[in-house]
């Protein structure tokens, strides 16, 4: 037992040595762990005894919040002219409740215009204020150029002539023929206008009374105009491809020598005739040339002209460029007018209702302007154009008679239209290749 204890105490030394290194060394490793951790612990909520706090009060104005004023109200129309519209209509129409301003448009230079332009199809946008009084009035006198009557600042009214400020859209469709022009275009949502378009380019080679067949395929690209964001009226066609009966004809509009727009054919031949073969826009034949039974006098007697069936105010076209030989009343053809063209050749347009403006006798005008507007004067059962074609002073057919060819595309000018053929091709093939559908 004293052994044991000796040995005991022999070892303690040795071992109390061991235990008191390995407190020591945790400790030195311990105690700055926990200093942070205390100092972490206590220094957010450490608030300094000796911190000199100081209340600084300061008035600071409040301004006084009177209630504002609201903005005057204006109210935006848009309305196209219907046949047999008047701007008293169209005022009506708009909104416009402004006696004073429908005046002051008589009396203006410029606004007075749109009395005499007012032609079916085009658009007015107004803007009026509370108590419809005009603020803004815009006529679109074409796919680029409008007229636009403001109210000044001291409530006078203003008005100027200018062009569009927007760049038109450009708008791809394709269609197939099922029955007529008209149809196809409804369903593939092409405008009306763009439809009449259609038909004057290719009336030279595709009689659209009769040589539409089933199956017959057009593509087209157009404008589409637009004014302050919104939609004004179709442009122009820029180029287009209808195939009748598999005979393909392309157009594509190009700028000639006087800035004019002219369709020609991808080979620089003109598209347009000298001569229209039907001065109505897009109507039906109801008597054709030659021997009829009048159904006025109840006989036979010779029809020296072509009868268009159409609604009273359609408008008549110039056949040719020309010159005014006659406009007025003229026995049983009513309200007439005949035009005197180069080569010995007059064409007569009767029965109308009225006439265009500024046309009277020595007047010049253009194919395919307009010079009176489809009526029933003299001797007429419906409305309907009498169409006449002499070649010195001998009546022909104006559907068969052997119509010249504009004048191709200049010389001079054969490189800039090529470039211009190249591009619209390669966008009508694209164009008729694809599925029927609407691309803007």
């Amino acid at each position: 037992m004293a052994a044991q204890k000796g040995d005991i105490l022999a070892q303690g030394p040795s071992r109390l040595g061991f235990s008191r290194a390995l407190w020591l060394a945790l400790a030195a490793i311990c105690v700055p762990a926990l200093t942070v951790v205390t100092a972490f612990g206590i220094a957010p909520g450490t608030v300094p005894q000796d911190a000199q706090v100081h209340l600084v009060k300061e008035a600071i104005p409040v301004p006084e919040l009177a209630p504002e004023a609201a903005p005057p109200s204006r109210y935006v129309t848009q309305e196209r002219v219907l046949r047999g519209d008047t701007v008293a209509a169209l005022f009506d129409r708009l909104g416009i409740g402004d006696p004073r301003a429908l005046e002051w448009l008589k009396t203006d230079a410029t606004g007075r215009q749109i009395f005499r332009q007012l032609v079916p199809g085009r658009t007015l946008q107004a803007e009026t204020g509370g108590s419809r009084e005009l603020l803004t009035l815009r006529y679109f006198t074409g796919p680029s150029t409008l007229i636009e009557v403001s109210r000044n600042a001291d409530g006078t009214l203003s008005s100027t002539k200018r062009a569009v400020a927007e760049v038109p859209r450009l708008v791809y469709k394709t269609a197939t023929i099922r029955s007529s022009l008209f149809a196809a275009t409804d369903a593939a949502g092409i405008p009306d206008a763009i439809a009449m378009q259609i038909a004057r380019i290719f009336a030279t080679d595709v009689d659209f009374h009769s040589d539409l067949r089933k199956g017959d395929t057009f593509s087209v690209v157009y404008e589409m105009v637009y004014e302050s964001g919104e939609l004004v009226a179709p442009g122009r066609i820029l180029a287009a491809r209808f195939v009748n009966d598999g005979r393909t004809y392309d157009a594509v509009l190009f700028h000639d020598e006087e800035g004019n727009d002219t369709y020609y054919s991808l080979d620089g031949s003109n598209r347009a005739k000298a001569f229209l073969r039907s001065p109505v826009e897009f109507s039906r034949i109801s008597s054709t040339f030659g021997a009829r039974f009048h159904p006025i006098f109840k006989n036979w007697r010779a029809h020296t002209g072509v009868d268009f069936a159409a609604p009273k105010g359609t408008r008549v076209l110039a056949a040719a460029d020309g010159t005014v030989v006659s406009a007025g009343v003229r026995g049983g053809y009513g309200n007439a007018v005949e035009l005197r063209h180069g080569g010995g050749i007059t064409t007569l347009y009767g029965h109308l209702s009225a006439f265009a403006s500024g046309i009277h006798s020595g007047a010049h005008v253009h194919q395919g302007e307009v010079i009176g507007y489809v009526g029933m004067t003299g001797w007429a059962t419906g409305p309907h154009l009498h169409y006449e074609y002499r070649v010195a002073g001998i009546f022909q057919d104006p559907l068969r008679v052997a119509l010249p060819k504009a004048d191709p595309v200049p010389a001079k000018l054969r490189a800039q239209f090529q470039r211009v053929a190249d591009d619209a091709r390669a966008t009508v093939d694209l164009v008729s290749t694809a599925a029927p559908a609407r691309f803007e």
